[in-house]
């Protein structure tokens, strides 16, 4: 058994090791445009282009037909996943007979776009679940299918793609499952219809952010980036708390966080940052597996932290239906309060650690302030969401004003062949974030049709007997299991169609059913055994990655009660009066300090087990919707607080020389 167990373990470190040798995405993309065979780079050159003319037509000129837009979009997505990944490089063979596969692939995709162009109009009339399946359109649906979820395989992963196999399956053969479970079943051409022409397919909301909003952000993104504005919210972290108590380690909070707003990927964050900052937690006297445990969640939280957030954050928008200001307004105190717990966390660990001010490791980096105009796009982006402006305007306005302010330094210009390169790169992160938009319609639609989200209502309503508690329970294991397996995107959108009725129905609203959900989506990539931000920090600090992932999930633990606080106190999210939301500041910065104290077993002097435990039980206490668990909280808190602080000044006396 203990040989298992370490063959285990070695296996999780090995894994990390190589996650964390992996080249940083920008070097590949770099390396890929380069050495790749001329006619492969030119092909993706006009089709870039061609699909930043068709995206800013549609935006800035007039939209055009739904049914001809939503294709178009996808297929354009198909093509360039097939030339960046062709099979010939993925297969270990490196046979070349894969290009035939390649071009059916590529063949079908434009037959799939052809088809949906030329019949665009006619399709406006077309009647859902009435009008019969042309044999044309059978095929033309499977060959769509079998693209996306080839695609999936290729870029996303083989654990979405086997979870779609598993829903295929269900649609089919869910009759013969006894139970609660049991479907009726759906024909062939019928459950085609509903993936490609229904309003829960492949055509679903899901793509119709990815053509409306994803694509402008992620260009953006990429921009934003290039013209050094990332370098700089990086270096600007590290120096913020570069002579404070475990300064490195609040530089990894700090920077991780301001570069997580713009990019909105947990390994990215890991990879870009964790290179600088962990090094120097380990030289400061932080042990292996606290600095990478530090770096993930720290890089975790930028898909929590507004204004850009993760692409989930614009599908919740769609699906809500509000404004996106509304969701990353209401998203700011409970990304304040994870930040806030890692900070204090980090700083406990240092103080009890005996770590001073001036540790003597500092980080040597280009002065700042030269460079804080570089920070003039992210700031221009965030003003215009305020002040109302369309997502995709904003997005676009501020990807031309970032190359503008790129080519005020000759380190950031750029000419021609390097705008292009950058263009296709943004392009590429594009296409890789609607594959999985558009493969998550067939799990919505299969779901949606066979009644599985009615099903585990009434199985969640049944089983706690309308409790809340144990529907969020449920809901928070389901997602985290859902996010373990799949992409953040992904996990967050068959969640929301698995639980959000049954969360809805116990009287909650839909802005916090889904704040709750994308929340557990996101924290699931720190927890283990599947936990991949954690094993890449790992790598690089040549720590245990087991040992790391779990560290790593009890630094998070704030990420895993907050949700739960604005289930029962909504004004965390803003959906309240004044005096509410004040009250529900307070109240959250409270049980995030206790909670930090307690993970890290310090406040004014090292504290005991017992003591501990107190503070986990006082945060708990706060997050209860009631006036006397405020009074208690807070009589708790200061008694506590007032308890460690005399034992504290009482032991430091004692150990003075007399």
């Amino acid at each position: 058994m203990s040989n298992e167990k370490e063959t285990k373990v070695s296996t999780l470190d090995a894994k990390a090791k190589a996650l964390a040798n992996e080249e940083d995405e920008d070097t590949k993309i770099a390396k890929l445009l380069k050495n790749m065979p001329k006619w492969r780079f030119y092909s993706l050159a006009v089709l870039t282009v061609i699909w930043t003319v068709f995206q800013l037509y549609i935006k800035l000129v007039k939209p055009l037909d739904p049914w001809f837009q939503l294709p178009l979009h996808m297929c354009l997505a198909l093509v360039v996943v097939w030339l960046y990944n062709p099979m010939v490089e993925k297969s270990k063979s490196h046979n070349k007979l894969w290009w035939i596969y390649d071009i059916f692939l590529i063949a079908s995709s434009c037959f799939i776009c052809w088809f949906f162009l030329s019949h665009a109009e006619q399709l406006n009339y077309r009647i859902f679940n009435v009008d019969v399946m042309t044999t044309t359109e059978v095929i033309v649906a499977v060959l769509l299918v079998i693209n996306v979820m080839e695609a999936v395989r290729r870029v996303v992963s083989m654990s979405l793609f086997w979870v779609i196999c598993f829903f295929l399956a269900y649609a089919w053969f869910g009759q013969y499952i006894p139970g609660l479970f049991r479907f009726s079943g759906i024909s062939f051409p019928k459950l085609m219809e509903v993936l490609m022409y229904g309003e829960n397919g492949i055509f679903g909301s899901p793509l119709v952010t990815s053509l409306g909003t994803l694509f402008y952000f992620l260009v953006f993104g990429t921009f934003f980036s290039n013209c050094g504005g990332g370098g700089v919210l990086i270096d600007g972290g590290m120096k913020l708390s570069d002579k404070t108590v475990g300064g490195p380690a609040k530089a990894a909070v700090i920077s991780s966080g301001l570069l997580g707003m713009v990019s909105g990927s947990a390994i990215a964050n890991v990879s870009t940052t964790g290179v600088l900052t962990i090094p120097l937690m380990k030289k400061t006297g932080y042990d292996p597996e606290e600095a990478a445990a530090v770096e993930s969640v720290a890089s975790t939280g930028g898909q929590i932290m507004p204004p850009i957030m993760g692409a989930g954050a614009f599908i919740m928008a769609e699906i809500i239906g509000v404004q996106y200001a509304q969701i990353a307004a209401a998203a700011v105190l409970p990304a304040v309060a994870y930040f806030l717990a890692v900070f204090i966390l980090v700083h406990m660990i240092a103080k009890k650690k005996g770590l001073g001010k001036d540790s003597g490791v500092h980080y040597e980096g280009k002065p700042i302030l030269p460079r804080v105009y570089r920070l003039l796009p992210i700031i221009v982006l965030v003003i215009m969401i305020i002040m109302g402006y369309s997502l995709p305007r904003s997005a676009i306005y501020c990807t031309i004003f970032s190359i503008i302010i790129a080519a005020i330094s000759p380190e950031t210009r750029m000419g021609p062949r390097k705008l292009l390169q950058t263009l296709m790169d943004g392009v590429r992160q594009a296409a890789n974030i609607a594959i999985p938009t558009a493969a998550c319609g067939i799990m919505i639609g299969i779901v949606v049709n066979s009644g599985v989200a009615v099903k585990i209502a009434k199985l969640i309503g049944t089983s706690g007997e309308g409790s809340l508690f144990i529907a969020l329970l449920i809901a928070a294991l389901g997602c985290l299991l859902l996010g373990m397996a799949l992409p953040t995107v992904a996990a967050y959108l068959i969640a929301v169609t698995l639980f959000a009725s049954a969360i809805q129905g116990l009287g909650i609203s839909a802005l916090v059913t889904n704040m709750f959900i994308f929340y557990f989506g996101v924290v699931a990539q720190i927890t283990p055994p599947v936990c991949l931000a954690s094993f890449t920090a790992a790598g690089i600090a040549g720590a245990s990655a087991w040992k790391t992932g779990w560290k790593a999930f009890s630094f998070a633990i704030t990420a895993f009660i907050v949700p739960f606080a604005f289930v029962y106190r909504p004004a965390i999210l803003l959906e309240g009066t004044m005096v509410e939301i004040i009250i529900a500041y307070c109240i959250v910065i409270a049980a995030t300090y206790l909670l930090a104290c307690g993970i890290a077993g310090y406040l004014f002097r090292p504290l005991k087990m017992w003591e501990r435990i107190a503070c986990y039980v006082v945060a708990f206490i706060f997050i209860l919707p009631s006036s006397m668990s405020d009074i208690i909280g807070i009589a708790g808190c200061a008694l506590i607080m007032a308890y460690c602080f005399m034992t504290g000044k009482k032991n430091a006396n004692k150990a003075q020389p007399a």
